[in-house]
């Protein structure tokens, strides 16, 4: 299973993920987003592409409410965790996501908020925050991510552009 990560998209009206985002999305199983997705409409026009999970980040408004702050998602028999990582007890956001599913077994951690790709093991836990492709801020590049989870375990990886 091949799964597509973003986060910290940011999008406004008149605003569009870059076109590198969309190729690289219409090859995969499965999109997360990691929250601050501010437009709902974005959702939908994933959803064309393939099934979509997201969970609420801290600038997302009331268009959103539906979304939780936190779940769980399994693929190909890994838990997934997903959070934004804006809130909760930790001074950085890895360490608010790690902490954020300290009662939950998973096997994969998936973030964002700080807009920092970030790829660590943590307690045999996948840390992983894609970036953000819509807004670098101190980033050299814009980014996305990519997991690969089949037989053989995890893989995961940063696309810069």
């Amino acid at each position: 299973m091949i799964i597509g990560v973003i986060s910290d998209t940011h999008l406004r009206a008149g605003q569009f993920l870059p076109v590198r985002v969309w190729e690289e999305l219409s090859k995969v199983d499965l999109i997360i987003h990691a929250g601050d997705i501010i437009r709902p409409d974005l959702l939908t026009d994933l959803s064309a592409l393939a099934p979509v999970e997201a969970v609420r980040g801290n600038c997302d408004g009331w268009e959103l409410d539906k979304l939780p702050e936190q779940k769980i998602v399994i693929c190909e028999g890994k838990r997934i965790g997903l959070i934004h990582g804006a809130y909760g007890p930790g001074k950085t956001t890895p360490e608010r996501a790690f902490r954020a599913f300290d009662k939950n077994e998973v096997d994969i951690i998936i973030f964002g908020h700080s807009h920092i790709p970030y790829s660590q093991w943590q307690e045999d836990i996948l840390l992983f925050n894609p970036g953000s492709p819509t807004d670098k801020r101190r980033q050299l590049k814009y980014s996305m991510g990519l997991l690969k989870i089949d037989n053989h375990g995890i893989k995961a990886r940063h696309l810069y552009f």
